[in-house]
């Protein structure tokens, strides 16, 4: 079977591309968006497509030729604080792109498309003893979560249409070798000493390991049941904040210093300097229920929290 990776030279996708190639048998190849990122990946020996960047303009086509699975990574994220038009250039790549991908797909014969979404379509925090479900009415906020939403419903109706598989999978915050941004920052605090105020936050947030994650993609290839479903994936052990800092000091070997500041007291001080945003995902929950996409594709994550950290620390090790 022939597997089509997007988004290859990124965190998710090189990691995908790597777990496919070692323990499937399919036929992998990867779509980028530069030149430069192709030559990232020259390495692989793998049939590595440039297709420019991604747009309701994007032309697929020479890419999916022989695919039967697309396995869609790519995406927008991030747009710089100064951008005026956010909510424009997420539609542009993460809505419009990914129709566009999804319609020259189905238009080649590709069987099975792999939507990775995000556990934001959910919304930002759960409330206690009530997480998550596939199921839950969607409450996603901000430009980056609504264009997830909206590309998801856009596949559907596509799905519906042209009988093209559809399988969402939507994650929590994604973690291991490779990870920068907020979780190389906490890794290079911890790494410091640096005393933290988050001892007295109880909170419960999923993460999960960028190799569970991809190995639950491996099952969505090929399972029966996976066409149609929306699947939320966590390492099935939710953390508070102060739990997710003592254990990756533990894995660094490092003493965690945490100061039992009153959430309280947090939230004031970060309305005061403008930073509600970011203490809230630090002090809110935000847990998943992973307990359908265990039953109905017999999957679990392979690996432990603590091993998962304990991997990411090692390859972080040489970056701070």
């Amino acid at each position: 079977m022939g597997v089509l990776v997007t988004g290859a030279n990124g965190f998710l996708g090189r990691a995908a591309v790597q777990y496919l190639c070692e323990f499937t048998e399919h036929h992998v190849s990867c779509a980028v968006r530069s030149p430069l990122s192709a030559e990232s990946l020259s390495s692989s020996n793998l049939p590595v497509h440039v297709v420019g960047e991604i747009s309701a303009e994007t032309d697929w086509r020479s890419a999916l030729k022989g695919v039967h699975c697309v396995v869609h990574c790519a995406a927008r994220v991030h747009v710089m604080k100064e951008a005026l038009d956010a909510e424009d250039l997420f539609t542009r790549v993460n809505v419009e792109g990914t129709l566009q991908l999804a319609e020259q797909a189905a238009t080649a014969g590709v069987k099975r498309f792999i939507f990775i979404s995000t556990i934001k379509v959910n919304g930002e925090s759960s409330t206690p003893h009530h997480p998550f479900t596939p199921e839950a009415k969607a409450m996603p906020e901000g430009a980056y979560a609504v264009s997830k939403y909206e590309a998801e419903q856009a596949l559907r109706a596509l799905s519906e249409r042209t009988g093209m598989e559809l399988v969402i999978i939507r994650p929590p915050l994604v973690y291991g070798p490779g990870v920068k941004a907020n979780f190389l920052s906490m890794v290079r605090w911890l790494s410091k000493g640096i005393p933290l105020p988050l001892g007295a936050v109880n909170n419960k947030r999923s993460l999960v390991y960028v190799y569970n994650l991809v190995d639950l993609i491996k099952t969505c290839i090929d399972h029966p049941g996976a066409p149609g479903q929306v699947f939320l994936v966590s390492d099935d052990e939710d953390l508070s904040i102060h739990e997710l800092l003592r254990r990756t000091g533990s894995a660094l070997g490092k003493n965690v210093r945490l100061m039992k500041v009153p959430v309280v007291l947090l939230r004031a001080s970060a309305r005061l300097i403008g930073k509600d945003a970011q203490v809230s995902r630090l002090c809110d929950s935000l847990s998943a229920d992973i307990s359908k996409t265990k039953r109905l594709l017999e999957w679990a994550p392979p690996v432990s929290v603590d091993k998962g950290l304990s991997e990411t620390v090692a390859e972080l090790r040489e970056t701070y």
